[in-house]
Protein backbone atom coordinates (compact mmCIF):
# COMPACT_ATOMS: atom_id res chain seq x y z
CA UNK A 1 0.00 0.00 0.00
CA UNK A 2 0.93 3.82 -0.91
CA UNK A 3 -0.48 6.74 0.82
CA UNK A 4 0.07 9.91 -0.93
CA UNK A 5 -0.34 13.44 0.62
CA UNK A 6 -0.62 16.74 -0.99
CA UNK A 7 0.42 19.97 0.00
CA UNK A 8 1.38 23.74 -1.93
CA UNK A 9 -2.23 24.07 -3.37
CA UNK A 10 -3.72 27.77 -2.92
CA UNK A 11 -4.82 31.39 -3.98
CA UNK A 12 -2.53 32.89 -6.52
CA UNK A 13 -2.99 35.94 -9.22
CA UNK A 14 -2.67 34.77 -12.94
CA UNK A 15 0.85 34.83 -14.14
CA UNK A 16 2.16 33.40 -10.77
CA UNK A 17 3.60 30.53 -9.34
CA UNK A 18 3.09 27.60 -7.30
CA UNK A 19 5.08 24.74 -6.46
CA UNK A 20 3.22 21.40 -5.45
CA UNK A 21 4.52 18.72 -3.62
CA UNK A 22 3.21 14.80 -2.66
CA UNK A 23 4.28 12.84 -0.20
CA UNK A 24 4.82 9.17 0.07
CA UNK A 25 4.52 6.04 2.12
CA UNK A 26 6.19 3.49 1.48
CA UNK A 27 9.69 1.78 0.70
CA UNK A 28 9.03 0.61 -2.49
CA UNK A 29 7.51 4.66 -3.65
CA UNK A 30 11.12 4.89 -5.78
CA UNK A 31 9.77 2.27 -8.33
CA UNK A 32 7.15 3.86 -8.99
CA UNK A 33 5.80 6.29 -11.77
CA UNK A 34 4.08 9.03 -10.73
CA UNK A 35 1.40 11.09 -12.15
CA UNK A 36 0.02 14.58 -11.71
CA UNK A 37 -3.85 14.81 -12.30
CA UNK A 38 -6.37 17.81 -11.97
CA UNK A 39 -10.29 18.54 -11.95
CA UNK A 40 -11.87 21.61 -12.49
CA UNK A 41 -15.09 22.04 -11.34
CA UNK A 42 -18.08 20.57 -13.48
CA UNK A 43 -15.10 19.06 -15.51
CA UNK A 44 -13.34 15.50 -15.85
CA UNK A 45 -10.29 14.47 -14.47
CA UNK A 46 -7.64 15.07 -16.46
CA UNK A 47 -4.14 13.99 -17.03
CA UNK A 48 -1.25 16.64 -16.53
CA UNK A 49 2.17 15.44 -16.34
CA UNK A 50 3.84 11.64 -15.16
CA UNK A 51 7.58 11.10 -14.39
CA UNK A 52 9.12 7.28 -14.60
CA UNK A 53 10.63 6.11 -11.68
CA UNK A 54 14.31 7.42 -12.25
CA UNK A 55 13.19 10.56 -12.83
CA UNK A 56 14.80 10.75 -16.31
CA UNK A 57 11.53 10.73 -18.38
CA UNK A 58 8.44 13.09 -18.22
CA UNK A 59 5.70 13.85 -19.92
CA UNK A 60 2.88 16.53 -20.08
CA UNK A 61 -0.46 17.60 -20.94
CA UNK A 62 -0.13 19.68 -24.15
CA UNK A 63 -2.28 22.55 -22.04
CA UNK A 64 0.95 22.83 -19.33
CA UNK A 65 4.23 22.01 -21.53
CA UNK A 66 6.65 24.58 -21.40
CA UNK A 67 4.80 26.24 -17.95
CA UNK A 68 4.84 22.93 -15.43
CA UNK A 69 7.59 20.81 -14.52
CA UNK A 70 7.24 17.30 -12.93
CA UNK A 71 10.35 16.17 -10.17
CA UNK A 72 10.77 13.65 -8.18
CA UNK A 73 13.22 13.25 -5.24
CA UNK A 74 13.28 9.78 -4.35
CA UNK A 75 14.96 9.86 -1.43
CA UNK A 76 12.97 11.88 0.38
CA UNK A 77 10.03 9.79 -1.35
CA UNK A 78 8.40 13.36 -2.69
CA UNK A 79 7.17 14.07 -6.66
CA UNK A 80 6.97 17.96 -7.48
CA UNK A 81 4.98 19.72 -9.63
CA UNK A 82 6.15 23.35 -10.34
CA UNK A 83 3.51 25.59 -12.23
CA UNK A 84 5.02 28.80 -13.98
CA UNK A 85 2.66 31.33 -15.71
CA UNK A 86 -0.29 30.22 -14.15
CA UNK A 87 -3.77 30.82 -15.82
CA UNK A 88 -7.06 31.33 -14.23
CA UNK A 89 -7.89 27.89 -16.39
CA UNK A 90 -5.32 25.99 -14.10
CA UNK A 91 -7.99 26.37 -11.20
CA UNK A 92 -8.51 22.99 -10.22
CA UNK A 93 -8.20 20.37 -7.71
CA UNK A 94 -4.68 18.57 -7.93
CA UNK A 95 -4.05 14.82 -7.10
CA UNK A 96 -0.29 13.14 -7.12
CA UNK A 97 -1.22 9.30 -8.45
CA UNK A 98 1.49 6.21 -8.10
CA UNK A 99 1.30 3.91 -10.82
CA UNK A 100 3.14 0.36 -9.83
CA UNK A 101 2.82 -1.38 -12.91
CA UNK A 102 5.24 1.88 -14.41
CA UNK A 103 3.06 2.22 -17.48
CA UNK A 104 4.07 5.51 -17.09
CA UNK A 105 0.94 6.81 -19.10
CA UNK A 106 -1.97 9.58 -19.02
CA UNK A 107 -5.27 7.75 -18.00
CA UNK A 108 -6.86 7.16 -14.76
CA UNK A 109 -6.85 3.76 -14.54
CA UNK A 110 -3.33 3.19 -15.12
CA UNK A 111 -2.72 4.53 -11.64
CA UNK A 112 -3.21 2.28 -8.25
CA UNK A 113 -2.96 5.16 -5.41
CA UNK A 114 -4.31 8.39 -5.09
CA UNK A 115 -3.86 11.32 -2.76
CA UNK A 116 -6.77 13.52 -1.34
CA UNK A 117 -6.29 16.22 -3.92
CA UNK A 118 -5.51 20.17 -3.23
CA UNK A 119 -6.82 22.94 -4.15
CA UNK A 120 -5.08 25.50 -6.51
CA UNK A 121 -7.25 28.27 -7.37
CA UNK A 122 -5.42 31.11 -10.41
CA UNK A 123 -7.75 34.62 -10.25
CA UNK A 124 -7.59 36.70 -13.07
Amino acid sequence: QVQLVESGGGLVQAGGSLRLSCAASGRTFPIYAMGWFRQAPGKEREFVAAISWSGVNTYYADSVKGRFTISRDNAKNTVYLQMNILTPEDTAVYYCAADPRHIFGRFENEYDYWGQGTQVTVSS
